[in-house]
């Protein structure tokens, strides 16, 4: 062997492992200067074939210049004519260039007629196969238009964790299969319903939350009707804990109390809710945890029908007024089905922010997304019980996004409750409405000092 072919040899070698090296230790990089543009060039080329098979395209007449046989000389040489004339041809939507993002790229398309962005939706499936990448998500910013999400590998294996949140009653508590942050947002979507079987990653989540929130200048009320033993741990953040379906009942018209006296606060002041009342005038929020929702509903017999009954009053006046005066619900359950009686559909309507981890039973999976969106249902059903986490969340975009949470153990949890211990609002000065939140400069000044207890 020559040592120019030795050298030839070396040098492959080495670009080889170079871009092994640089693909392995900074994918964002290789992937915006290497894959990336041989990634377009071939969603590009690959364009039409594709969008026949996933029967993207229209019949349309064209004029096309044809050659047709005529006659055959005498020398044996078939004679052709060619013209123009009016044929059949597949036109395939027209096509922007690719651009690039965190975990994939995007495209955006001009439908044809008669077409909507349910056509391109029902054939996801078949473009991510056809281009070999791990998902396509489908949206329409505006008539006529469709941008397709390509995800080329899923985000969602590996969650490493976010910057603590600095907004007010704002908690970050895992990633979006889009790579962007899952955003638990309370002042954005107030009322929030978390269905998941165990082990599935629901209880996870709350620990995520109450970790969020802890730092906070808000009340933190439970609902643990599992005897108290999930919500316990963290008695010293919470302003009020209800382990029984009776303190529930009392905690419950405690918080109706609080809404009224608020009511009547805002009716006095001339304003429509707390955030247009003065710094020192406005309540603490308050951010209600439910713990396994349908015991709430659950009737062992006649005598309890009186006080589920009530339950399920007061719970529904809280998510039907509690917004506009800080109340805010976040409920959480293994089992949420129709069969537990219409408070809960009722409840269900007013909560519009949903999240559905893995479940035992369609009728929750049903329950909790099945009037948001078909395709959201099917996504839920199909989360495998190796990913504890994973969950279907309807954003406060409109639109549902796979996503996970990061892991939060509960001895963190448990930290963070005890270390902020000293900013619990005491339970009765907020039924008597002297519980007052701080000014918005002195709010402001006050989460940006928050430190992050992920890194604590």
């Amino acid at each position: 062997m020559s040592d120019t072919t030795l050298l030839v040899l070396g040098v492959l070698a080495a670009s080889a492992a170079g871009l092994w090296a640089w693909r392995r230790w900074h994918y964002r990089s290789f992937w915006l200067v290497v894959a990336f543009p041989l990634t377009a060039i071939s969603v590009w080329a690959t364009w039409r074939k594709i969008a026949l098979g996933c029967n993207l395209t229209k019949k349309r007449q064209r004029f096309w210049f044809t050659t047709v046989p005529g006659l055959v000389a005498s020398t044996g040489v078939v004679r052709v004519r060619r013209k123009w004339q009016r044929i059949a041809v597949d036109t395939k939507p027209f096509m922007w260039l690719p651009k690039p993002t965190r975990h994939g790229w995007r495209v955006t398309l001009h439908t044809l007629e008669g077409q909507i962005p349910a056509d391109y939706a029902n054939a996801a499936e078949r473009l991510a196969h056809s281009w070999g990448v791990h998902a396509i998500r489908v949206s329409s910013p505006r008539p006529g238009r469709v941008v397709l999400s390509a995800t080329v590998r899923d985000p969602l294996v590996r969650v490493e964790a976010l910057p603590t949140s600095t907004e007010l009653l704002n908690v970050i508590v895992g990633r979006l299969e889009t790579g962007g942050p899952w955003t638990i947002d309370f002042r954005t979507v107030p009322h929030w319903l978390n269905a998941g079987a165990t082990q599935s990653g629901k209880s996870n989540l709350a620990n995520a939350l109450v970790q969020g929130l802890a730092p906070q200048p808000v009340a933190l009320v439970g609902f643990d009707l599992k005897g108290g033993v999930e919500f316990t741990p963290y008695n010293p953040r919470l302003s009020a804990l209800g382990t029984t379906r009776t303190e529930c009942v009392t905690l419950l018209d405690d918080l109706v109390g609080v809404m009224t006296s608020r009511m009547a606060l805002c009716r006095e002041a001339g304003t429509r809710n707390i955030w247009q009342l003065p710094d020192d005038q406005r309540p603490v929020p308050v951010v209600v945890l439910v713990d396994e929702l349908a015991e709430l509903y659950l009737m062992a017999d006649k005598s309890e029908k009186e006080e589920i009954a009530k339950t399920s009053t007061s719970l529904l006046r809280v998510a039907q007024l509690g917004r506009a005066f800080g109340i805010y619900l976040f409920c959480c359950g293994q089992r949420i089905g129709s069969d537990l009686g219409p408070g809960v559909t009722a409840l269900r309507a007013q909560c519009s922010g949903r999240i559905c981890h893995r479940v035992n039973d369609p009728e929750t999976a049903t329950m909790t997304l099945g009037d948001l969106d078909p395709a959201a249902l099917a996504s839920a059903r199909a989360i495998p019980a190796e990913t504890p986490g994973v969950a279907i969340v309807a954003s406060q975009d409109g639109q549902w996004y796979r996503a996970r949470s990061f892991y939060v153990s509960e001895q963190a949890a448990e930290h963070a409750a005890t270390a902020y211990a000293d900013r619990t609002p005491d339970w009765a000065e907020i039924v008597s409405g002297h519980a007052t939140q701080m000014s918005d400069a002195d709010l402001a000044e006050f989460l940006d000092s928050i430190p992050d207890p992920r890194t604590a």
